[in-house]
């Protein structure tokens, strides 16, 4: 189905929205995570493992969530849900009495924000299937938009308000989207596609046991690792390593990832036009040369400018990253998406704790972690065929 930005006004605005105020509450607790640390006294580990919690949360929820978008005919009604959803649990979280009680509440919340991104993407690929990594990058900006706007409010707003009601204020966004929703849900197209069964699964299941799927498993697995270790812990590495105030770090974390959220549609439409491969090393190779170059500068011009390229990189190429997995499937978008989140916040959700590990005793360990495991999705990048599934099949 080729389709134009014209025709889908109300996609290519409301989803980036709808993604932004989702994520908000996510983006909102990587700039609590220091305030959060000196109320309960947590070590770089402890904060790992928080942030660890949510990606296994939403990594447990993505797959069942991309097969009822395939398999539910009204799509609205469940996205409408996962709005109502973060939205009461986080409001919830912000009263947990201790440290554990805190984990287990921000990852029941998140299954709410998991629930949203393979249905949301599914529906806007299917949009837009000629330019899937456009798609993706376009839906990928208000995410990133939230994780920039929310570290940063939260940098001021602590100024004022202790981390509890920060962390109340900023599920406002889901609030608002899922009242909006009661009317909007009908204007998000059905499913229109017979319901998902035994066999498009176990087609899907062969699929990523080909050896392009292994190689696609393993670059998005290397990659999220990269990507959670590095927006993990760079807050901390601010705060503690370098001595940055929590406002001051919202803004060079917000500098990390306003780049890769104007990049990401460009890039994604790159990678459209030319194949994922070439966009996707040169990207990894980037940020894990810049993560490095960052976690032992000795200047501030290294420390910052290293960061906010690192972050620029491995933020803007997360549309190709999805449109490869989208690729290995040809097809059932929601459940394919929802595999691929599934494997990157799955596998991925290692890379928070494993940085924390790495950094307890020196954070400039964890940065470099990051940069690592760049690195390694780049050696799995370097094995993608030379043009994506898709833009061969264009070409025929």
């Amino acid at each position: 189905m080729n389709t134009t930005i014209k025709n889908h006004r109300f996609y290519l605005l409301f989803f980036p929205l709808g993604h932004m105020a989702v994520d908000w509450g996510g983006g909102a607790i990587l700039l609590l995570a220091p305030a959060i640390a000196i109320a309960y006294d947590l070590s770089a580990l402890q904060v790992g493992i928080l942030l660890t919690s949510m990606e296994l949360g939403a990594g447990i929820a993505y797959a069942p969530a991309g097969m009822l978008g395939d398999r539910i005919k009204r799509r609205g009604f469940l996205l409408l849900l996962s709005f109502w959803w973060v939205a009461i649990g986080f409001f919830i979280a912000s009263f947990a009495p201790n440290y554990w009680s805190l984990v287990a509440l921000i990852t029941v919340a998140i299954v709410g924000v998991a629930a949203w991104h393979p249905v949301a993407t599914g529906v806007m690929v299917e949009q837009m299937s000629d330019r899937k990594a456009q798609a993706l990058g376009i839906h990928a900006f208000g995410g990133t938009i939230s994780h920039v706007l929310a570290p940063l409010s939260v940098g001021f707003l602590l100024i004022y308000f202790d981390w509890r009601e920060v962390l109340q204020i900023s599920a406002i966004p889901a609030l608002v989207v899922g009242v909006s929703l009661i009317w909007l849900r009908r204007r998000i197209p059905d499913s229109t596609g017979e319901k998902i069964g035994k066999s498009d699964l176990r087609n899907i299941w062969e699929a990523w046991r080909t050896p392009l799927g292994v190689i696609t498993a393993l670059m998005l697995g290397t990659y999220q690792t990269s990507f959670v270790a590095l927006q993990a812990m760079t807050p901390l590495f601010l705060v503690r390593e370098h001595g940055f105030s929590i406002a001051l770090t919202s803004v060079v974390f917000a500098g990390m990832l306003t780049g890769g959220a104007i990049l990401s549609p460009l890039i994604g439409r790159t990678s459209d036009t030319i194949g994922r491969k070439p966009v996707a090393a040169a990207a990894l190779f980037g940020a894990g040369i810049m993560a490095i170059v960052a976690a032992f500068a000795t200047s501030g011009l290294l420390l910052v400018g290293g960061l906010i390229i690192s972050g620029t990189l491995i933020v803007c190429v997360r549309s190709v990253m999805l449109a490869s997995a989208v690729d290995v499937t040809s097809g059932r978008e929601s459940t394919a998406l929802g595999l691929a989140f599934t494997i990157m916040d799955g596998v991925g959700a290692l890379g928070a704790i494993a940085a924390g590990a790495i950094g307890t005793n020196d954070l400039r360990l964890a940065i470099g972690f990051a940069g690592f495991a760049a690195i390694v999705a780049l050696v799995f990048a370097f094995l993608l065929p030379s043009k994506s599934l898709s833009l061969k099949k264009s070409t025929v």
